[in-house]
């Protein structure tokens, strides 16, 4: 069964806590163009985005760590053992 997917521009209502540098910035776009705190806010953004040249092309580096020395089935059991043991000395130590 092959289901249609149907796209729509979005919305997106939230909160953001400005620095009060950043803050004055949009103010100045606001009272240059005699535009809302919204559209101001958004086309700074854009424009910030379109000056550093779009996608990145950011790529993750990956090298060959060789055959695991544990059996990584259990690794959260493991870390978990391993963190209660070293908790288990500090409480014997006195820490």
């Amino acid at each position: 069964m092959q289901q249609d997917i149907e796209q729509y521009d979005v919305t997106m209502r939230t909160t953001v806590a400005l620095d009060p540098d950043t803050e004055q910035i949009v103010r100045r776009r606001m009272k240059e163009r005699r535009i809302s705190f919204e559209q101001a806010l958004n086309d700074l953004i854009r424009e910030g985005r379109a000056s550093a040249g779009g996608p990145s092309g950011f790529r993750t580096r990956t090298a060959s760590m060789g055959l695991p020395s544990v059996n990584l089935d259990k690794a959260l059991r493991l870390g978990g053992e391993l963190e209660d043991e070293g908790r288990i000395r500090k409480m014997e130590a006195g820490s």
